[in-house]
């Protein structure tokens, strides 16, 4: 593999890092900024870091049911 495509799978990779960083920051504020409690924080805090995969499952119900 040349020192190119390495390069480029490396930049590819941290912009979507960033994005990612970016979405669950935010998720998290408003998760926990809308929590009732402690545990409802942490529920909110969890519910952050999985945010992507409840978004393409309400998407796909959306689209398909």
């Amino acid at each position: 593999m040349s020192e190119n495509c390495k390069t480029h799978s490396t930049a590819h990779s941290s912009a979507s890092n960033a994005v990612y960083g970016l979405g669950f920051i935010g998720a998290a504020i408003y998760f926990i900024s809308h929590a009732t409690g402690f545990w409802m924080g942490v529920l909110g805090f969890l519910k952050a870091i999985v945010w992507p995969a409840i978004l393409v499952y309400e998407a796909f119900g959306k689209l398909v049911g």
